[in-house]
């Protein structure tokens, strides 16, 4: 069910990590196994600044491993003799975030950023070390990091559903969404599912997506374990084509098993590329309206309403979108209409365009081009939706040249029948692996360049929380570290300014 949280970014807190001095270290393993913080570092130590781990670390000079935390302090000069660079790696690590504490007495403190939704389970964590999680107002002028839910970088407080995780590659493939923007998740990977069936509408081949979606969920085969969490996102678009095949009549070509329901590619190209061009002018629609959102989000009424993926880029797609229906169905009002709301979007868009300028004839000039380039790019994007019928046809090409070829040799006695289920395999898995690749790039090409640069004008900053795992006395290690060694970013202000 849909809820209004989904829909923007996952709730961050501005914390502060307090605890007497004795249990710091304590506190700030229990924050490294939770994951669920991000820390600031109050300042960049240099090399002459660095503890005792970071210091035999270098000196060892090893390639870099993944660092893990000793749950009791440990004893540098062992570790460093036994060539520990994993156990030097984390208490390197610790140092940096202990060298960045504010200490008032008994007292030491560290800031950071915290999923809303974990604060409280994070706090109860830190108590049993003696220290607790103090939520703070955010500083003005300060975005908070960017977390959505499903993100490989989510505590289990804001896990999401299969789907949603699948569908998030998409999005943070693209870029971090602004912390202030919505969260396009679940619309992207709707509309992408959507646009790659219509290019890959065969509902034989649409249900070999699912049937390796099944695989993938079972883990099958071992080697693509690490794509298991995508298999939602396989089995939808593998559903999306089935539905498409069924529509236009074909599995694994036209073999005649399903009637047409809508129409054939081949047989009605131009039915099928307006009503591509149908499907990608309400995309556009909607991706101008969640642009306006983020406008308003970002920076308030006037910047939703100059900005050219705001309110003036929408009413100027809107007017040419009814000019084109005055050409086509030779309605005044509509050409009148049309006329009026697209001056007054190039209007709004030029004042807008024109304030970013250094002013003068200059900033004029390069404002008419702008809003040139404005008009022609809305065209352009309306056309590149063309491209969702062009592949399908070219699908339903591929797959009809190799059906022909079977049904030809199928007629020649038992070696032709022969040649013929060797042709229709063969063929039908060339043509499955080379459009299944086409549509998949095509669709997300549509999707980036088309849809999202209406959302997005700026990029945000991604939540990196410190996360360890953690080697207790028995020798198990606890949790998992992230792909990647995170580092707390240092944008925000410093420590001392933020408690």
């Amino acid at each position: 069910m849909f809820r209004a949280e989904t829909a923007v970014p996952v709730r961050m807190r501005r914390v502060a990590v307090v605890a007497p001095q004795a249990a710091l270290r304590e506190t700030l393993v229990r924050i490294a196994e939770a994951g669920c913080v991000e820390l600031d570092l109050a300042r960049d130590p240099g090399p002459d600044i660095r503890g005792p781990a970071a210091a035999r670390l270098q000196r060892l000079r090893s390639a870099p491993v993944r660092a893990v935390l000793s749950r009791t302090p440990p004893d540098i000069e062992s570790l460093e003799r036994e060539g520990r660079t994993d156990l030097l790696a984390g208490e390197a690590e610790l140092e940096e975030r202990l060298a960045g504490a504010v200490r008032h007495g008994s007292v030491a403190a560290l800031a950071g950023w915290c999923p809303e939704g974990a604060v409280g389970a994070t706090a109860a964590r830190l108590a049993g070390a003696g220290g607790t999680l103090v939520p703070l107002r955010t500083p003005p002028g300060v975005t908070p990091p960017t977390l959505l839910a499903g993100a490989d970088a989510a505590p289990p407080a804001c896990a999401a559903r299969p789907l949603r995780r699948s569908f998030t590659p998409l999005v943070s493939t693209y870029g971090t969404v602004p912390y202030a923007d919505l969260d396009p998740t679940m619309a992207a990977g709707v509309v992408y599912v959507v646009m790659f069936g219509v290019m890959f509408g065969d509902a034989g081949h649409g249900l070999l997506l699912v049937a390796a979606a099944l695989l993938l969920r079972a883990g099958r085969p071992r080697r693509a374990a690490a794509l298991r969490p995508l298999w939602p996102f396989v089995a939808a678009a593998g559903l999306a084509a089935t539905l498409a095949g069924v529509a236009y009549g074909e599995f694994f070509g036209p073999t005649g098993v399903l009637p047409v329901l809508w129409l054939e590619p081949l047989q009605e190209p131009m039915r099928l590329l307006t009503a591509a061009v149908a499907l990608g002018s309400v995309l556009l629609a909607a991706a101008y309206a969640a642009g306006i959102v983020n406008r308003w989000r970002e920076g308030g009424p006037v910047a939703a309403l100059y900005a050219t993926t705001g309110v003036a880029g929408a009413a100027v797609f809107l007017g040419l979108a009814a000019l084109v229906g005055f050409l086509w169905l030779g309605r005044p009002g509509y050409g009148l209409g049309g006329a009026a709301v697209a001056v007054l979007g190039l209007a709004l868009a030029g004042r807008g365009l024109y304030a970013a300028t250094a002013g003068g004839p200059g900033g004029a000039v390069q404002t008419g081009i702008q809003l040139f380039d404005v008009v022609v790019r809305i065209g352009s994007n309306v056309v590149s939706f063309a491209r969702l019928a062009a592949f399908g046809m070219t699908h339903a090409a591929l797959a009809g040249i190799v059906w022909e070829g079977t049904a030809a040799l199928a007629g020649r006695g038992p070696p032709g029948v022969v040649a013929a289920a060797l042709l229709f395999l063969t063929g039908n898995a060339l043509a499955f692996t080379l459009e299944a690749l086409v549509a998949g790039v095509q669709a997300l090409r549509l999707e980036f360049y088309e849809l999202f640069s209406r959302l997005f004008e700026n990029e945000g900053r991604p939540f990196r929380p410190w996360q360890l795992p953690v080697r207790h006395p028995t020798g198990a290690a606890v949790g998992a570290a992230p792909p990647a060694p995170a580092r707390s970013a240092r944008t925000g202000p410093a420590t001392e300014e933020a408690l």
